[in-house]
């Protein structure tokens, strides 16, 4: 075998190798929010997405076998990033709804909850619905199925769009907002912390749009979704699902 006969197998070896190593650890891209407590935010002191859903996705990445890299972004920009192969994969505070169905495929449900109502602490009213809102200036967040609802009801005198949950409980706070609408954990996730202390979360509410968080990948990538599931069913088989829950106050 020639010098060059012998750099070229040696060449030839190195890349099997390297192709090896790269199989071995597939890195998928995970977009995530940095609102959203307890299951996505931001942590300043790390400067990193932090929550439950990142802690689901990692704990799957570790049963599976691949890394995950989180991608900060914008709860209304993920789908779009999701089709268009800037990420991977979802995991935040996502409804698996049959809307959002047709363009992405969703995983089995992750964990179960409707909207919560949140209203100055000295607003005593008990509310049940969306009908005991009539006249209200009520906030909700873009991109979620409550302000969609909260709109087809009818019911508020006004509906307000808002970026992000906190915004919504800062103008409640400070009286712009009547009421603010959102997803139940998070809002009493963001109370529990004495964030919001002139705000008070209404117990007496019932949700009327109850549904599941479900991790989604693009259309038809088939094989990373059964690795999801698999991993998601053993997880919540052995304990480890719950010890997450718990350590996020759920």
């Amino acid at each position: 075998m020639g010098m060059m006969g012998f750099k070229t197998v040696l060449a030839a070896l190195a890349m099997m190798a390297t192709a090896g190593a790269a199989e071995a650890q597939t890195v998928y891209k995970v977009g995530s929010t940095p609102t959203g407590t307890p299951f996505t935010f931001l942590d300043a002191k790390t400067n990193t997405i932090q929550g439950m859903m990142v802690d689901v996705i990692e704990e799957i990445g570790k049963d599976a076998g691949f890394k995950v890299e989180i991608q900060p972004m914008q709860f209304s920009t993920l789908i779009a990033a999701l089709t268009s192969g800037k990420i991977d994969i979802i995991s935040a505070a996502m409804y698996g709804s049959p809307e959002r169905a047709k363009v992405v495929d969703f995983s089995q449900d992750v964990y179960a909850y409707g909207e919560g109502l949140v209203v100055q602490s000295g607003d005593a009213k008990e509310y049940v619905g969306f009908d005991d809102l009539k006249g209200k200036k009520v906030g909700g967040q873009i991109g979620t199925r409550y302000i969609d609802a909260l709109k087809a009801s009818g019911s508020p005198a006004e509906v307000n769009a808002y970026d992000s949950l906190p915004d919504i409980l800062r103008d409640v706070s400070n009286g712009r907002l009547d009421a603010g609408i959102g997803d139940y954990p998070i809002l009493a996730y963001n109370l529990a912390q004495g964030r919001f202390p002139q705000l008070r979360l209404v117990k007496s509410y019932k949700p009327s749009v109850p549904g599941p968080i479900n991790i989604a990948v693009k259309q038809g990538n088939a094989e990373l979704l059964a690795k999801i599931n698999a991993s998601l069913a053993n997880m919540k088989k052995d304990g480890r699902f719950d010890a997450i829950l718990k350590k996020w106050s759920l």
